[in-house]
């Protein structure tokens, strides 16, 4: 006997021809494998694993056997009936029975997946299929797919032991990787759409092989090959996307999220005007709701130089000046606390309210620096908006000065301050907005030192405050420009025309900001 002679043993050949076999017994079982894993996602949880494992052992079974009974497989080949110059053999009718139950089934779950139930609602609790319906499907599935891989076995290699030990290689090599490929293809519904494409591939092959059009199974391999390569770039791309967005803040993520629905975090791509024929979506939010709530989820995006009052703007009192000078003053200003210093801003003493300075000068005719100045709570350009809010809190200062890594001051912020970045500029009585809607829609006169979280609210035009080195208009186009502009000078940037009004020396004084208009399709 065979199973006693095995001198075939010492033969390379037959090794090469039992690795060979291997390799296509598991190429020819994978599009089973995935057949399993789809029939076995209708079952309940519990019984996917007993009944893909009950799967793989029929499938096994029923390769052995029909290994076994070669003698009755070379029979199947025998023509049974004719119709007109058609032969049809036993084995031409499984594969027509075969392909004709892949291209039905496949067709089926293609419907289920795009427009069953399964997209109802998760309210609704989800009906499974009964454990021996699928079973009975996987052994039919397994007739079919066990034929095929049998009569390559036969026609590759003579000896029965070692067919028979590569299908057993082979399927424990599937058994193996059945749960994660199951996993895999059950996570991935594009993966399960190309896998039912897959299995109309060889149903098609299948019915044209049992009614005697022979299709090259290299030129069905090689396609399924190519879709699986461009579906694992697509897998590959996707999971790198995924990465890279997990490395952004899960703050940033829930406030980009939240700005989207809001309607916010726009482009100027996006301001194309809609097709005529789609109506205006209502936005959910009005303009100024969308405003403040995204001041507030950028709080923590902004640095205490974007909000400060700068110190070219600051009113701080002098205390070398004479007494009825700083009385004075404070009689005019309509400020309720000061920085106070000894001949410039830099030489920072405290901070002071008015009535408690003019006590002083009316009680003692100057300023009680040991009972009325305060110590000042400073805090460097570079913090961000919200650890400033907390620093005043737990200081329980009126005011911060802002300064920079050289110990200058840059300038001051107030809880008035920190409002209007939520909410929007309050100006003084008498004075005029940073930003100014002038008649025409998408046109506004700006101040140079306007904030751009506040521009970027106005105009919808995101990102302008894109860099931490500047926080006013002025110093974006100054970053742009790379040098001072002269009156008139225009920039065009994010959909924006920006020309420069008026120059106060050396500062940016007033721009007038337009947006840029789309180029009208030729008539």
């Amino acid at each position: 006997m065979e199973w006693l002679n095995l001198h075939w043993v010492s033969d390379p050949s037959i090794w090469i021809g039992l690795f060979t076999l291997i390799i296509l017994e598991i190429v020819l079982g994978v599009d089973n494998l995935v057949f399993i894993a789809i029939l076995a996602d209708k079952l309940p949880p519990a019984q996917r694993d007993r009944a893909r494992v009950i799967g793989l052992a029929l499938a096994l079974g029923m390769r052995l056997v029909l290994l076994s009974a070669m003698s009755w497989l070379v029979t199947l080949t025998t023509p049974l009936f004719s119709v007109g110059p058609l032969s049809v053999s036993g084995r031409d009718l499984i594969l027509l029975v075969g392909g004709l139950f892949l291209l039905f089934k496949a067709t089926t779950e293609l419907h289920e997946r795009l427009e069953g139930t399964q997209h109802s609602s998760s309210d609704t609790p989800r009906a499974y299929a009964s454990f021996g319906v699928v079973v009975a499907q996987i052994v039919l599935l397994d007739a079919v797919f066990s034929l095929d891989s049998v009569i390559t076995a036969v026609g590759m290699v003579d000896h029965l032991a070692v067919m028979m030990a590569a299908v057993v290689i082979a399927m424990g090599v599937m058994l193996l990787a059945s749960k994660p490929l199951t996993r895999f293809v059950n996570a991935h519904p594009t993966v399960v759409v190309l896998c039912l494409s897959f299995l109309l591939m060889i149903g098609l092959s299948l019915l044209a092989e049992g009614l005697g059009f022979h299709l090259p199974k290299g030129y069905l391999y090689a396609a399924i090959g190519f879709s699986i390569m461009i579906e694992f770039f697509n897998q590959w791309a996707r999971r790198n996307m995924l990465r890279n967005e997990a490395r952004v803040p899960l703050r940033e993520r829930t406030a980009d999220s939240i700005l989207r629905l809001l309607g916010g975090r726009n482009t100027p791509a996006s301001d194309a005007p809609h097709a005529p024929d789609s109506p205006a979506e209502t936005p959910a939010f009005g303009q100024q709701e969308r405003h403040m709530v995204s001041g507030v989820l950028s709080l923590a995006e902004r640095s205490a130089q974007s909000v400060m009052t700068p110190r070219a703007d600051i009113q701080w009192l002098d205390l070398d000046q004479e007494p009825e000078a700083l009385r004075a003053q404070l009689v005019q200003t309509r400020h309720g606390l000061f920085p106070v210093a000894h001949g410039e801003l830099d030489r920072l003493a405290g901070v002071a309210r008015a009535r408690d300075l003019l006590a002083d000068l009316l009680t003692y005719g100057k300023i009680d620096v040991t009972r009325s100045l305060r110590q000042p709570l400073v805090v460097p350009a570079s913090v961000n908006v919200v650890k400033l809010v907390e620093q005043m809190r737990h200081s329980r200062a009126q005011v911060a000065l802002i300064s920079d890594e050289f110990g200058s001051i840059l300038g001051l912020v107030t809880p008035i301050d920190l409002l209007e970045a939520i909410a929007g500029e309050f100006p003084d009585e008498g004075e005029q907005t940073e930003i100014q809607p002038q008649a025409t829609p998408g046109h506004w006169i700006v101040d140079g030192l306007a904030d751009l979280h506040a521009l970027e609210a106005a105009t919808d035009v995101r990102p302008l405050a894109d860099s931490d080195d500047y926080s006013t208009l002025a110093g974006f186009l100054l970053a742009r420009l790379e040098q001072l502009p002269a009156e008139g000078e225009v920039l065009e940037a994010m959909g924006l025309r920006f020309e420069v009004l008026r120059m106060d020396k050396r500062r940016i004084a007033l721009v007038d900001v337009r947006r840029i208009e789309p180029d009208l399709p030729p008539a």
